[in-house]
C-alpha cells in the first residue's frame, strides 16, 4: 500500500507491546503492518531494548524484532494507542512485568484506545482494566476475564468504546481493521 492509500492514522503514535520472550509473532507482526499502513508512527515497547524473538504455535521460533523503548521509560501521553499481541508465554510474561502494566493501566485511565489479542487480556485482567468491559480473548482466559468483572464473548472481534479485542491469529484480518478504525476515531469517548 502506498502511503497516499493510507493516511487514516497520520499523526498518531501507537505503542505495540512485545514480551521479552513468547509472543506470538503473527499476533505482533500484523497489527504493526496495519497501523503503519494506515501511516501511524509504531514504538516497539518491551521489559529493555534489545532484539526479541518471536514464536509461532507457542513454541517454534519465528523471528526477531528489535524493542526500541523500554516500558519503564516511557509515559502513556506518548501515545495515541496501544496494541497488546498474545502467545500464551509472551502474555504471562508482560502481565507480570509491573512497568507494562502501569503503563496499560494509566493508558486505559486516560480513555485511550487499545488493542488486545489472544492472551493479551491478561495484561487488562492484572492492570484492573477488564471490570465493566465486553470483549473477547483466546478461550481459555474467560473465567479469568470474568472473575475480573468483565463480560467474556465468544466473537472474532469486539469493539467496547476504545477497546478492540480478538481471540486468536484466525481472526487477524477483523482485528487488523477493527483497530485502524477505532484507533482513526480516538478515544470512543
Amino acid at each position: 500500500m502506498s502511503e497516499s492509500d493510507g493516511g487514516e492514522l497520520d499523526g498518531t503514535t501507537v505503542g505495540l507491546f512485545l514480551a521479552p520472550r513468547g509472543t506470538e509473532e503473527v499476533e505482533f507482526t500484523e497489527p504493526k503492518e496495519a497501523v503503519e499502513e494506515a501511516g501511524a508512527d509504531v514504538d516497539v515497547l518491551g521489559s529493555e531494548t534489545g532484539e526479541v524473538e518471536t514464536v509461532e504455535s507457542d513454541l517454534d521460533p519465528a523471528g526477531t524484532h528489535e524493542v526500541e523503548r523500554a516500558f519503564s521509560d516511557v509515559s502513556p501521553d506518548e501515545y495515541d494507542a496501544l496494541v497488546v499481541p498474545g502467545g500464551t508465554v509472551g502474555a504471562d510474561e508482560l502481565r507480570v512485568d509491573e512497568d507494562a502494566v502501569e503503563l496499560l493501566r494509566e493508558h486505559v485511565t486516560e480513555g485511550k484506545p487499545l488493542g488486545v489479542i489472544c492472551h493479551g487480556p491478561w495484561t487488562l485482567v492484572e492492570a484492573d482494566a477488564a471490570e465493566g468491559r465486553t470483549l473477547t480473548s483466546y478461550p481459555s482466559l474467560q473465567t479469568d476475564v470474568r472473575n475480573a468483572g468483565g463480560e467474556w464473548v465468544d466473537e472474532e472481534v469486539v469493539v467496547d468504546e476504545n477497546l478492540v479485542t480478538s481471540r486468536k491469529p484466525d481472526d487477524l484480518p477483523a482485528f487488523r481493521e477493527a483497530i485502524v478504525e477505532t484507533f482513526a476515531g480516538g478515544t470512543g469517548e
